[in-house]
């Protein structure tokens, strides 16, 4: 089904604040990390997001320190 013109204005407009990021794990390595993020109840991209986000944090406060 063809998606409205205001519906496309919108994603568009959506996806223009968005980056892209692509990885290309190994195959073994992304089924270790779609299972993880399955079992964490978390789409791929949110457990990936949230694991970036966590190692910054980290990175931060060693800084810090």
């Amino acid at each position: 089904m063809p998606v409205s013109e205001k519906k496309r204005r919108s994603l568009d407009a959506y996806n223009a604040t968005c980056d892209y990021i692509s990885i290309r794990p190994k195959k073994e390595r992304g089924a270790e990390i779609r299972a993880a993020a399955k079992a964490a109840g978390q789409s791929l991209q949110g457990y990936i997001l949230q694991a970036c986000f966590e190692r910054i944090e980290r990175d931060a406060a060693k800084k810090d320190d």
